[in-house]
């Protein structure tokens, strides 16, 4: 006797396994056959809140990038999935026929795969931490390409009509300057007496020759009076460009600023599905690591599905149905000692209408 109830006490590791598991401890204590099955699905919902936890620690890190609020959101996530957890398997009853076990058991399965889902990505980061890191450097520079591309476009389209209007500038400035270098030429030609359509032919500092000269002072001038004309206006125009230049080149510096902070939560998702496009073995390690998330999430709800009744199922189904039957024995005898409450007023009533009646006629 004394080594039989040394086999069926419960130590304390048993017990919190099977806390763990949703089950009544008070029902289990009366069935020893059930601890070890008991105790396994428990010791499932456990780990599986703490891979929760340190998914959900990760995840949150790599958002604030601050190891207490880490922790304390990762103990809070830990916790719900544990107690989330627990609910699925305990509301989960070996009573009825197969087939209903089954459809009860299916939305609880689809429960279970979004959260192994949701555990396994963090994981998935952490495991492929190295492989990301560089991934994140890939699309940071992509990015930063991308917004040179876009600056200068943007460049262009500023300072377009300030470009435009100075090319013109230059250009009128261009056209006076081969009037005078020409105007030049034929003075120089005239003097040397080389003869042309346009020079007399005379060597000297003739008639023509004092023409060309005015001629070419004027040209000199009319070059200058445009060039002091428009000089103002030029450099009106250079600070306008530069000023564009400066703005935009403030804002990439400030844009690649916020680029190379390209490595949060989101940012490490998208860096994880172009490693699993780009390598077909980090894909299939990737898928490996989310279907045993997945796996350990739904066991204990499959293990409760394919395991046969025992004790505690029928404790647990009389326990319950005790209770129904007591609650409809105190509705019955509610409603029982109603009626008999409302029939006893109905006759009171019926005597003090007749004993009135009475009354009137005599």
């Amino acid at each position: 006797m004394k080594n039989t109830s040394n086999t069926n006490k419960m130590n304390w590791f048993q017990h919190f396994l099977m806390i763990c598991s949703g089950a009544n401890i008070h029902l289990l204590k009366k069935s020893p056959s059930e601890w070890n099955k008991f105790a396994g699905i428990g010791g499932i919902v456990l780990f599986t809140a703490v891979f929760a936890t340190l998914s959900a620690g990760y995840a949150m890190f790599t958002v604030f990038d601050n190891v207490w609020t880490a922790v304390g959101f990762g103990l809070l996530w830990g916790l719900m999935i544990f107690n989330l957890d627990r609910y699925i398997v305990s509301s989960i009853k070996k009573t009825g026929t197969w087939w209903n076990q089954v459809l009860m058991t299916i939305p609880r399965l689809i429960l279970a795969t979004f959260l192994g889902i949701i555990i396994s990505k963090p994981l998935e980061l952490k495991i492929f931490e190295k492989e990301v890191n560089k991934q994140l450097n890939t699309i940071i520079q992509r990015n930063k390409k991308q917004l040179q591309a876009e600056m200068t476009g943007r460049i262009l389209q500023q300072s377009g009509p300030f470009d435009t209007e100075k090319k013109q500038i230059q250009n009128q400035i261009k056209t006076y300057q081969m009037a005078y270098d020409s105007a030049s030429v034929e003075l120089e030609k005239e003097i040397l007496g080389k003869e042309s359509g346009l020079t007399s032919g005379k060597v000297g500092f003739g008639t023509n020759a004092k023409r060309k000269a005015e001629l070419k002072e004027q040209k000199r001038l009319d070059l200058e009076n445009y060039q002091k004309q428009q000089q103002s206006r030029l450099e009106y125009l250079d600070k306008e460009v530069s000023k564009v230049y400066t703005n935009l080149e403030t804002e990439r510096k400030s844009t690649e600023t916020v680029e190379d902070k390209f490595n949060g939560f989101a940012a490490r998702l998208q860096a994880l599905d172009e490693l699993g496009k780009n390598s077909a073995i980090i894909a299939l390690a990737a898928s490996f690591i989310m279907g045993l998330f997945i796996c350990l999430e739904i066991s204990p709800v499959l293990i409760k599905l394919i395991s046969h009744v025992g004790p505690y199922d029928y404790l647990l189904e009389k326990t319950e149905n005790d209770f129904r039957l007591y609650s409809k024995e105190k509705i019955t005898k509610g409603n029982s000692l109603t009626n008999y409450r409302i029939d006893d007023f109905d006759d009171d009533l019926e005597k003090r209408k007749k004993r009135k009646q009475d009354l009137n006629n005599g």
